[in-house]
């Protein structure tokens, strides 16, 4: 599971002596799921709330998990997140892009939640062509963060 993975990141950090993101709040994660029904009208995947417990937004070797967008904490990240409420917003000026709630990124890969059918996919950017189908987030997580471990 990612729980292992993560791990192996943290201590790659730790060797250059840099922290990755705590978990967040309870309260910094309900102000967020209001903002992003409010903003986004989506309802955040359960299965994301619960990463974001563990670390709240990641970013390594250019591999990008989504965290709370930054006016929505109540306490500072160890490392800057990458709001996911504005990378929508910017996803979302391509009318097409609205099917999915983005929720990461790499180099040449969009992490994301295919909305109307309850999917978690890997879309190649920039053509926002289906690469792979992930059962679960978990199952996404784990392969964004193998690869940026690579």
């Amino acid at each position: 599971m990612w729980y292992s993975k993560l791990e192996e990141l943290r201590n790659e950090k730790l060797m250059y002596g840099e922290l990755i993101n705590s978990g967040a709040l309870e309260a910094e994660l309900s102000n967020f799921g209001k903002a992003v029904k409010e903003k986004l009208n989506i309802e955040l995947p359960e299965e994301y709330i619960t990463a974001l417990k563990t670390v709240n937004g990641l970013e390594f070797n250019c591999f990008i998990l989504y965290g709370i967008d930054e006016e929505y904490l109540e306490k500072s990240p160890n490392q800057q997140i990458t709001g996911l409420i504005s990378l929508n917003q910017i996803w979302y000026e391509n009318e097409s892009q609205k099917d999915y709630l983005f929720l990461g990124e790499s180099n040449i890969s969009w992490y994301v939640y295919k909305i109307n059918v309850k999917e978690y996919l890997e879309l190649d950017n920039p053509s926002g062509r289906e690469m792979l189908k992930f059962k679960t987030f978990d199952e996404m997580f784990e392969k964004l963060i193998t690869d940026s471990l690579l």
